[in-house]
């Protein structure tokens, strides 16, 4: 029998911090509404999702196409995006965070002095939610351990270290409305031992202190944040010590949890289950994401749109799915559309039929399917607009069927109608980001991450250098260097001609 709760405040927390309402639900492990509001951002009815970020934005649109991905309320950045090289400053044991290519002492982003510094540095638009975590989703595995005072962030010039009080100032200083509080956990590892559970609970109690701690030194009148506080995905009795001093001591110091492990939802305290659930444990598809939502998780970064974009594919479902014309067959309908195959090249149809977002109003399946070919990066700009408007629409059905209380009868239907996972992946995606390749990838596949889309064989050998080549190498050796080389060349852009820029420039190979 479905209990209303009556909107109550969590009336220990400041006025100018977040507010979450549980409209509706039926008990601890069952799908729940909410509205979750923050002064002068948009209010989120949950569940939702929030916007899964790559350095600052989501991947594919740029932020003046931002508003057109309707119903998309806030997003996630991780501070490992910002940061992309740690570096000494000289003649001081102080380290600074850099966001440019080249290191500088200060970076950009905290040189400024104006309120909402990393909202303005990512050009986010003021009524949207800002929420900053440690690690990006999914997370890069890390190859060093953390320590009892440092985690390991993945940046362009690899893993670094920063300590739990860096991560503190860094979030006061950025000022997130929300920041998620570093957790000690093993990204990558199969196998996890008891004590090293034990250290995962240990460190995470002293680092969400440590978070709390810096925020009660923002001096009145200044932008405060909300702080979401990490259940670990390890067993209740496991981090009990942890769950025990957060219950105690420091529950009315937080406005949420991050939960990284939704199917441990029932070990979750009873004294939090008032606060918003944010969800780390990353879905494969729209299926596990309905059953996370069936245990009661409230909000999402959803790693899954990006992906099926960047593989070509336009998602096509809606929650609660359609009436089958055939009632008696039981062959489902796909998740998505592969715009890679040539038959598309003449449909006029949108990607999907009564969408409406921009994608689908303005073009047709043949437009973009030319742009997959021609290696346009339009092509992916389209489809990552269409996914997120097929996701919004997707929440928005959910919310109206746990209001309407048939939520368990539609995922029954759903998964009914809909194959279990996405379409593989058939065409060639769109450049890969650096994080995306793990060490050992590399290692494993020699030459470039990315193979070249065109080929000129009419090459120079100025033409050759000037990205980074060695004309005179071995030819397994030619094109192994990187664009890294160009930093290099640095200075010869402004030269007269190919010939004078290299005249003192001395390229060797192998033999050398």
């Amino acid at each position: 029998m479905t209990s209303e709760i009556s909107p109550t405040k969590l009336s220990q927390l400041p006025p100018e911090m977040l507010d979450f309402t549980l409209l509706k639900t039926t008990g601890a492990l069952t799908p729940r509404l909410g509205r979750l509001t923050f002064p002068g951002r948009k209010t989120l009815l949950t569940p939702t999702f929030l916007g899964n970020t790559s350095r600052g934005a989501i991947p594919h649109i740029s932020q003046d196409n931002f508003r057109k991905i309707a119903g998309l309320n806030g997003v996630y950045v991780a501070l490992e995006d910002c940061t992309l090289s740690l570096v000494d400053t000289p003649g001081t044991a102080n380290s600074y965070l850099v966001i440019e290519k080249h290191p500088e002492k200060t970076p950009p982003i905290f040189q400024t002095e104006q309120a909402n510094s990393l909202r303005r540095f990512i050009a986010l638009p003021k009524d949207s939610l800002l929420v900053l975590g440690a690690r990006r989703q999914p997370p890069t595995p890390s190859p060093a351990a953390n320590s009892n005072s440092e985690i390991a962030l993945s940046t362009s010039y690899g893993f670094r270290q920063i300590t739990s009080e860096y991560y503190a100032a860094a979030a006061r200083k950025l000022q997130p409305d929300i920041v998620v509080a570093l957790a000690d956990i093993p990204f990558g590892q199969e196998a996890v031992g008891i004590k090293r559970k034990d250290k995962m609970s240990d460190r995470t109690e002293v680092w969400v202190r440590d978070v709390i701690a810096k925020r009660k030194t923002i001096g009145e009148g200044e932008p405060r944040y909300s702080i979401f506080a990490p259940i670990l995905p390890i067993d209740q009795d496991l981090q009990s010590w942890y769950l025990e001093h957060l219950i105690d001591d420091m529950v009315h110091e937080i406005s949420g949890v991050a939960i990284y492990d939704a199917f441990l939802l029932d070990d979750l305290p009873e004294a939090l289950h008032q606060l918003p659930r944010l969800s780390f444990h990353i879905p494969a598809g729209p299926n596990e994401l309905l059953r996370h939502i069936s245990l009661g998780m409230d909000i999402f970064t959803i790693p899954f749109i990006s992906d099926a974009t960047d593989a070509g594919i336009a998602l096509d479902f809606t929650f609660p799915a359609p009436q089958k014309s055939d009632p008696d067959s039981s062959a489902r309908q796909p998740l998505g559309l592969d715009m890679w195959p040539a038959f598309h090249a003449e449909s006029t149809l949108p990607l999907t039929n009564e969408c409406t977002c921009y994608a689908c109003t303005k073009h047709h399946r043949a437009y973009v399917q030319h742009l997959l070919a021609a290696k346009e990066m339009l092509g992916w700009v389209l489809i990552q607009l269409h996914n997120h408007t097929i996701l919004d629409a997707f929440f928005s059905g959910i919310r109206t069927s746990i209001d309407n209380s048939t939520f368990e009868q539609d995922v029954a239907a759903f998964e009914a109608f809909y194959e279990p996972s996405l379409p593989e992946k058939t065409g060639q995606g769109p450049r890969i980001r650096g994080y995306q390749h793990s060490g050992l990838e590399q290692k494993k596949v020699p030459g470039k991450k990315n193979p070249k889309a065109f080929h000129n064989f009419q090459k120079d050998s100025v033409l050759q250098a000037m990205h980074g080549q060695q004309p005179n190498a071995k030819p397994e050796m030619r094109d192994v260097i990187d664009d890294e080389a160009l930093v290099g060349l640095v200075g010869f852009e402004n030269a007269e001609s190919g010939e004078e820029a290299l005249e003192d420039l001395k390229i060797e190979d192998d033999k050398s």
